[in-house]
């Protein structure tokens, strides 16, 4: 230790001098090698990490709430294991019965006792009245919340609204005093990268606090039909769901609702339903106690590179038409199928899951224009919206009536025949439903690739109907001459039920 210490006492020295000339010569190279590097374009940094994140877990964590639900649900009655008589089981079972009150010798006369379920999770309250918001699977059908606050105050909760397709509910609770509130922020406007904070209780461990940072956005997840999801690597674990995800400025920019864990703990991939989805499902709920959402009244499927080259699309882009209800507002407005809708109230459609997130999230009775690309050619159509109904849509498509060939023809791996009355029996068809018949799939065809299968009946060719295997074929040999290099097949199964495929023609 002292050798090395020795060794670097020259450093600390005085140099010797040098001629003044050299010296000069010197300075000027080191002074213009600083300027030369201070003209160079400067990197951009990234922002420094937070010094703490006390100040603002302190100032937003006594709006953090836990939900405690309970439901109680009448206990099935339990009964012995049907066992040989005089096993040497038998006693042991009716102890292990009778020790917690359920009565072994009873059978489906003992009577049965109510049990509770019991679930924790988080919330935030979003106005000191006494509104606090969490995720609906945290009370599902309880009969008994509670919310806890963060000084241990314990006040009942009533549901003023809740929505599954989201995942949200809105709590109510009375209090003496006016409660810390938490305001939502601007989810549209952060970036992968940005740090966020999560408050919450993961099993039973109430205000606790992670952080990290976006991961990534606009996440489907398969979890409804309105999957936007903001992924962030801030811990969340059981008992997170419905606690809230902040920004840097204390304001919430998504709920916390799901994690992927193949073990059950945080792997640094959770998911959180963004503010700017979650804000009017809230705003609806509180004001009618249910959802009001926007319906088109139209069944839709996505658009790949085949079919966007079918449909002289350009690019893949858009969400197609596939069906169009006969009571839905989009009929009435002109919307057919085959259109692909590519711009909503000028909101631009990138692909299929766009839509029924923009159609839900606009007014009912809204007149709406909606960009649609028709046979190549883009036009606008006005529409009124309706009301989504808790009952699915079924799209209702009626097709021209012509007496069809019984001619079979072969074509794109498929083996086609005119619809006849054996034929309808033998695939249980539909009596309304008309086309082509599909009565063998090539399994080594592009066809087979795509799924279509015998019984499948073809409707359209190239947004044209067809009633016999000739108008198929006749239809495919005219692309061909066009030079297209595949064909758009609306197809239909047994039910009515249709979707577009797209199939090489080369």
């Amino acid at each position: 230790m002292n050798t090395a210490t020795n060794a670097l006492e020259p450093s600390k020295t005085a140099l010797p001098q040098r001629p003044l000339r050299r010296r000069l010569a010197a300075s000027c190279f080191a002074v213009f090698t600083i300027v030369a590097t201070a003209a160079l374009p400067l990197p951009v940094l990234a922002r420094s990490t937070p010094e703490s994140f006390a100040d603002l877990a302190a100032d937003v964590t006594p709006a953090v709430v836990n939900i405690s639900a309970s439901t109680t649900v009448e206990a099935r009655n339990r009964t012995l294991p049907q066992l040989p008589p005089g096993t040497p089981f038998e006693d042991l079972f009716e102890e292990f019965f009778n020790r917690r009150g359920q009565g072994g010798g009873g059978g489906d006369s003992a009577p049965s006792r109510p049990r509770s379920s019991n679930s924790l999770g988080s919330g935030f309250v979003i106005d000191p009245s006494g509104i606090v918001v969490t995720n609906n699977h945290v009370i599902g059908d309880a009969n008994d919340i509670s919310v806890i606050f963060p000084d241990g105050t314990r006040l009942k909760a009533e549901i003023v609204g809740k929505d599954s397709k989201v995942d949200l509910a809105v709590l109510k609770v009375k209090s003496d005093k006016p409660l810390k509130a938490v305001k939502f922020g601007d989810s549209d406007s952060i970036r992968p990268g940005d740090w966020v904070m999560a408050i919450g209780n993961p099993f039973g461990l109430g205000g606790s606090v992670t952080a990290g940072i976006v991961s990534a956005r606009g996440r489907n997840i398969e979890s409804g039909p309105y999957d936007n999801y903001i992924q962030t690597d801030a811990s969340i674990n059981k008992g997170n769901s419905g606690g809230p995800l902040f920004n840097m400025n204390g304001e919430v920019i998504g709920i916390n609702t799901a994690i992927l864990s193949p073990t059950g703990g945080s792997v640094g991939i959770g998911f959180a339903v963004p503010a700017s989805t979650a804000v009017p499902v809230i705003d609806q709920l509180r004001q009618f106690g249910e959802t009001r959402r926007g319906w088109l009244g139209v069944r839709i499927q996505n658009v790949d590179d085949a079919t966007a080259e079918a449909l002289s699309l350009g690019t893949a882009r858009g969400a197609l038409i596939a069906g169009i209800d006969d009571k839905g507002p989009a009929k009435p407005a002109g919307l057919e199928v085959g259109d692909v809708i590519v711009r909503f109230d000028g909101k631009e459609v990138k692909d299929s899951r766009d839509l029924p997130r923009i159609v839900a999230s606009t007014p009912v009775g809204k007149a709406v224009d909606v960009a649609i690309v028709r046979k190549g050619q883009e036009m606008t159509k006005q529409v009124t919206l309706g009301r989504l109904e808790d009952t699915e849509k079924q799209a209702s498509l009626q097709q021209p009536s012509t007496e069809p060939p019984t001619t079979t023809r072969q074509a794109l791996g498929l083996n086609m025949s005119g619809m006849t009355d054996e034929l309808r029996r033998r695939f249980s068809l539909k009596d309304d439903l008309k086309g082509v018949v599909i009565t063998r799939v090539d399994p080594n065809s592009n066809a087979s690739d795509k799924r279509i299968q015998a019984g499948e009946v073809i409707v359209e060719v190239n947004q044209e109907p067809v009633t016999s295997p000739s108008d198929v074929t006749k239809k495919i040999d005219d692309l061909k001459a066009q030079g297209r290099k595949s064909a758009l097949l609306l197809v239909s199964n047994a039910q009515g039920e249709v979707r577009f495929v797209a199939l090489s023609i080369e």
